[in-house]
Protein backbone atom coordinates (compact mmCIF):
# COMPACT_ATOMS: atom_id res chain seq x y z
CA UNK A 1 0.00 0.00 0.00
CA UNK A 2 1.53 3.28 -1.08
CA UNK A 3 1.99 6.30 1.14
CA UNK A 4 -0.22 8.32 -1.23
CA UNK A 5 -3.05 5.79 -0.82
CA UNK A 6 -2.82 5.99 2.97
CA UNK A 7 -2.86 9.81 2.93
CA UNK A 8 -5.86 9.78 0.58
CA UNK A 9 -7.65 7.37 2.91
CA UNK A 10 -6.80 9.56 5.92
CA UNK A 11 -8.18 12.69 4.23
CA UNK A 12 -11.20 10.77 2.91
CA UNK A 13 -12.14 9.54 6.39
CA UNK A 14 -11.70 13.01 7.96
CA UNK A 15 -13.83 14.61 5.24
CA UNK A 16 -16.50 11.91 5.57
CA UNK A 17 -16.68 12.36 9.35
CA UNK A 18 -17.09 16.13 8.89
CA UNK A 19 -19.74 15.69 6.21
CA UNK A 20 -21.66 13.15 8.27
CA UNK A 21 -21.52 15.35 11.36
CA UNK A 22 -23.23 18.05 9.33
CA UNK A 23 -25.79 15.63 7.89
CA UNK A 24 -26.63 14.50 11.43
CA UNK A 25 -26.73 18.00 12.92
CA UNK A 26 -28.58 19.95 10.22
CA UNK A 27 -31.93 18.13 10.63
CA UNK A 28 -31.69 18.75 14.39
CA UNK A 29 -31.31 22.45 13.63
CA UNK A 30 -34.36 22.15 11.37
CA UNK A 31 -36.32 20.67 14.29
CA UNK A 32 -35.39 23.59 16.56
CA UNK A 33 -36.03 26.06 13.74
CA UNK A 34 -39.47 24.55 13.05
CA UNK A 35 -40.34 24.84 16.73
CA UNK A 36 -39.29 28.49 17.00
CA UNK A 37 -41.70 31.33 16.24
CA UNK A 38 -41.53 32.56 12.66
CA UNK A 39 -39.48 35.71 12.04
CA UNK A 40 -38.20 35.57 15.61
CA UNK A 41 -34.61 36.22 16.69
CA UNK A 42 -34.31 32.46 17.35
CA UNK A 43 -35.46 31.62 13.82
CA UNK A 44 -32.94 34.12 12.41
CA UNK A 45 -30.17 32.54 14.48
CA UNK A 46 -31.07 29.05 13.26
CA UNK A 47 -31.09 30.27 9.65
CA UNK A 48 -27.57 31.66 10.08
CA UNK A 49 -26.36 28.46 11.75
CA UNK A 50 -27.88 26.31 9.00
CA UNK A 51 -26.34 28.40 6.22
CA UNK A 52 -22.87 28.39 7.80
CA UNK A 53 -23.01 24.67 8.53
CA UNK A 54 -23.85 23.89 4.91
CA UNK A 55 -21.46 26.34 3.25
CA UNK A 56 -18.45 26.19 5.57
CA UNK A 57 -18.46 22.55 6.69
CA UNK A 58 -20.80 20.29 4.75
CA UNK A 59 -20.22 21.38 1.14
CA UNK A 60 -16.40 21.41 1.33
CA UNK A 61 -16.43 18.11 3.24
CA UNK A 62 -18.72 16.50 0.65
CA UNK A 63 -16.49 17.66 -2.22
CA UNK A 64 -13.33 16.39 -0.53
CA UNK A 65 -15.06 13.09 0.31
CA UNK A 66 -16.04 12.62 -3.33
CA UNK A 67 -12.65 13.68 -4.69
CA UNK A 68 -10.57 11.51 -2.41
CA UNK A 69 -13.01 8.62 -2.71
CA UNK A 70 -12.70 8.58 -6.48
CA UNK A 71 -8.91 8.81 -6.23
CA UNK A 72 -8.91 5.89 -3.76
CA UNK A 73 -11.06 3.82 -6.11
CA UNK A 74 -8.63 4.46 -8.95
CA UNK A 75 -5.47 4.02 -6.85
CA UNK A 76 -6.83 0.83 -5.24
CA UNK A 77 -8.06 -0.53 -8.58
CA UNK A 78 -11.60 -0.99 -7.24
CA UNK A 79 -13.48 0.49 -10.21
CA UNK A 80 -14.76 -2.91 -11.37
CA UNK A 81 -15.73 -4.11 -7.88
CA UNK A 82 -19.44 -4.72 -7.29
CA UNK A 83 -19.26 -3.54 -3.69
CA UNK A 84 -17.89 -0.18 -4.91
CA UNK A 85 -20.78 0.21 -7.35
CA UNK A 86 -23.25 -0.41 -4.52
CA UNK A 87 -21.33 1.98 -2.27
CA UNK A 88 -21.39 4.67 -4.95
CA UNK A 89 -25.15 4.24 -5.28
CA UNK A 90 -25.51 4.88 -1.54
CA UNK A 91 -23.10 7.84 -1.68
CA UNK A 92 -25.15 9.29 -4.53
CA UNK A 93 -28.18 8.85 -2.26
CA UNK A 94 -26.31 10.64 0.54
CA UNK A 95 -25.41 13.44 -1.87
CA UNK A 96 -29.04 13.71 -2.99
CA UNK A 97 -30.06 13.95 0.66
CA UNK A 98 -27.49 16.72 1.09
CA UNK A 99 -29.10 18.52 -1.85
CA UNK A 100 -32.55 18.04 -0.36
CA UNK A 101 -31.34 19.45 2.97
CA UNK A 102 -29.96 22.43 1.04
CA UNK A 103 -33.37 23.00 -0.52
CA UNK A 104 -35.05 22.81 2.90
CA UNK A 105 -32.50 25.24 4.32
CA UNK A 106 -33.30 27.76 1.59
CA UNK A 107 -37.00 27.51 2.41
CA UNK A 108 -36.28 28.09 6.10
CA UNK A 109 -34.14 31.11 5.16
CA UNK A 110 -37.21 32.59 3.46
CA UNK A 111 -39.29 31.82 6.57
CA UNK A 112 -41.16 29.18 4.57
CA UNK A 113 -41.30 26.01 6.66
CA UNK A 114 -42.43 23.10 4.49
CA UNK A 115 -42.82 20.41 7.15
CA UNK A 116 -43.46 19.84 10.83
CA UNK A 117 -40.77 19.32 13.46
CA UNK A 118 -41.78 15.63 13.50
CA UNK A 119 -40.85 15.29 9.82
CA UNK A 120 -37.39 16.72 10.50
CA UNK A 121 -36.95 14.30 13.42
CA UNK A 122 -37.78 11.39 11.12
CA UNK A 123 -35.59 12.50 8.23
CA UNK A 124 -32.71 12.81 10.69
CA UNK A 125 -32.48 8.99 10.52
CA UNK A 126 -31.85 8.82 6.76
CA UNK A 127 -28.12 9.70 6.91
CA UNK A 128 -27.59 7.01 9.56
CA UNK A 129 -29.20 4.32 7.41
CA UNK A 130 -27.18 5.31 4.34
CA UNK A 131 -23.95 5.50 6.35
CA UNK A 132 -24.55 2.03 7.83
CA UNK A 133 -24.91 0.61 4.32
CA UNK A 134 -21.77 2.38 3.10
CA UNK A 135 -19.65 1.20 6.03
CA UNK A 136 -20.98 -2.36 5.66
CA UNK A 137 -19.96 -2.45 2.00
CA UNK A 138 -16.50 -1.01 2.67
CA UNK A 139 -15.74 -3.37 5.56
CA UNK A 140 -17.21 -6.63 4.24
CA UNK A 141 -16.93 -6.09 0.44
CA UNK A 142 -19.67 -8.74 -0.05
CA UNK A 143 -19.45 -8.81 -3.86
Amino acid sequence: MSSIYLWLKFIHILALVSWMAGLFYLPRLFVYHAESPRASPQADTFAIMERRLMRVIMLPAMLVTWGTGLMLAIEGQFLAAGWLHAKLALVIGLSALHGYFSKLRKHFAKDNMLHSAKFYRLINEAPTILLAGIVFLVVFKPF
